[in-house]
Formats: C-alpha cells, sequence, structure tokens
C-alpha cells in the first residue's frame, strides 16, 4: 500500500558525505532534478536527486494533485452540484407541497 509522505532527497546525503561542515546552504533545483549547495570556500557543488532514473518514489499529496487535478475537479463540481439539486428539491417541497403530504413523508420509515 503506497503512503502519502514527503520524498526523501537523496541529493542532501550525498553533498553532506562530500563536505560535511563546510555547507553554508543548500536548495533544490526541481527543474534540473539536482540539490546545490553553497560551500564556505563560495564554491557551489551539485549532486543529483534520484538514485535510479527508473525508480518509481512514492505518491505525495501534491504528485497526486499535479496528476489527477482533472478528475478531482469533475469529481467536486458533481457533488456540490448534486447538493444544490438536493437543498433546491428539499425546499421547494417543504414550500409548494401540502402539509399532508410532508407529515406522510416525515412519518414513513424507510427500512
Amino acid at each position: 500500500m503506497k503512503t502519502l509522505q514527503r520524498r526523501q532527497l537523496v541529493g542532501h546525503d550525498i553533498l553532506l558525505a562530500r563536505h560535511g561542515n563546510h555547507i553554508c546552504s543548500m536548495r533544490v533545483d526541481r527543474s534540473n532534478g539536482r540539490v546545490v549547495a553553497l560551500l564556505d570556500d563560495g564554491t557551489v557543488d551539485s549532486a543529483p536527486n534520484v538514485i535510479a532514473p527508473g525508480l518509481e518514489l512514492p505518491a505525495t499529496v501534491g504528485s497526486v494533485m499535479r496528476e489527477d487535478w482533472k478528475i478531482l475537479t469533475a469529481c467536486g463540481a458533481v457533488a456540490a452540484g448534486m447538493g444544490a439539486l438536493m437543498v433546491t428539491a428539499a425546499v421547494a417541497l417543504g414550500t409548494m407541497a401540502d402539509p399532508t403530504a410532508v407529515e406522510m413523508l416525515s412519518a414513513y420509515a424507510i427500512y
């Protein structure tokens, strides 16, 4: 079962193993798939952020939203439409129906 967890950045570990305490700051270059580190002597080093190119990483909330935003939007719109339809029907039934029909519908046991 896949869990929605934060992906571990392999580049951080590689750079820490290479340079240790000589790293001033690190940033993630998502467009190139690398982690870039600024060292205390002013030089810059980078490391790839993947273990293997074909490795399937676990899904995160962000990756699911990026991949499935169309279906999630469609399901949300359908649910909102059905909710609005049900509220409209309930209001119309309460205001336009005669009292005996409302009493019959509310007293009827659904099994």
